[in-house]
């Protein structure tokens, strides 16, 4: 099989500032070991729709308010920052639309081939509320996903599986009450944002999270997937699956204190792959140049072996 990467150095325009760990180096860093990998011949490299041609704002009303998303183009137009965590430059209302259409384009390659897809776009998304950019994120990508998704002819249930270190406090708020949609989290306990317990089941039972101690390695996480993911989202049955993939989970990674190893992420899409092999895998956290570029390739040496 192929596998559609969408991709564009249009990303690299959301500037943050010399230090801030949510920097454009971090995709520059994953395309370079990407092209340079034995299979990158597999990649199908794709350009994001342009947002002109999509279409991008109906969708994001979808879960944001018209006041949300025009704050974050004002801020960006007078580079004011959204707080303290999430500072935005010139460009970063247009990138971040075109990330949202990187996003949407990835379920529709899925729901044309019926196999996986990966898009790396940044800013990343789980964290943005439905009136807040909060935590990086300016615009709540994965579940402007799964409200996309499920429109779509012959989808009925939508799930969103994120295993990024920090609870993706934005997806679930904004998808808990849905009843064809389900958010399941992995994510270190205590750490920001401070959301995420195991309590925090949803309107319609369609919300599970495990809450995962620091220090935790493989040898906890494995069993979190077989015992309580997996099952959780084959009996949701979803016809798509949305992967919030953040790679901050990884033992040197500076923001988190969980210890993973990258080729740990192969298995994780393993395991996302038992589900369903309609699997958008859309790029959230990581900030360790080498390890989250390794957790990357592992993931798509995971969609290659399954």
């Amino acid at each position: 099989m192929q596998l559609p990467v969408i991709y564009s150095d249009r990303f690299l325009d959301h500037k943050t500032g010399s230090f801030h760990p949510e920097c454009p180096q971090r995709l520059t860093a994953i395309v370079e070991a990407l092209k340079g990998a034995s299979w990158q011949e597999r990649l199908q490299w794709q350009e994001p729709t342009p947002i002109e041609k999509r279409g991008v704002i109906p969708w994001l009303l979808k879960v944001h308010p018209y006041s949300h998303i025009d704050g974050v183009r004002s801020a960006a137009e007078d580079e004011t920052g959204l707080d303290m965590d999430t500072p935005v430059s010139a460009q970063s209302y247009e990138v971040a639309l075109l990330a949202v259409s990187g996003w949407l384009d990835g379920v529709d390659r899925v729901l044309e081939t019926d196999n996986p897809a990966l898009i790396l776009a940044r800013p990343p998304g789980h964290h943005a509320e439905r009136d807040r950019a909060m935590g990086f994120c300016l615009f709540s990508n994965a579940a402007i996903a799964a409200y996309y998704a499920i429109e779509q002819p012959g989808i009925e249930r939508v799930a969103i599986l994120d295993w990024d270190v920090h609870h993706g406090n934005g997806t679930q708020h904004i998808i808990e009450n849905h009843p064809q949609l389900a958010y399941c989290s992995l994510h270190q306990s205590p750490c920001y944002p401070g959301t995420g317990s195991c309590g925090e089941r949803g309107l319609h039972d369609n919300v599970l999270n495990v809450p995962m101690s620091p220090g935790s390695t493989l040898k906890e996480y494995q069993p979190a997937f077989t015992e309580k993911i997996v099952p959780f989202l084959k009996n949701f049955a979803p016809d798509i699956l949305i992967v919030s993939a953040g790679y901050d989970a990884t033992r040197v990674d500076p923001l988190a204190g969980i210890c993973l190893e990258p080729e740990d992420f192969r298995l994780f899409t393993e395991y996302s792959l038992q589900v369903t092999r309609r699997v958008v895998y859309g790029l959230e956290g990581g900030y360790d140049f080498d390890a989250l570029s390794e957790s990357v390739k592992a993931t798509i040496a995971g969609i290659f072996s399954d």
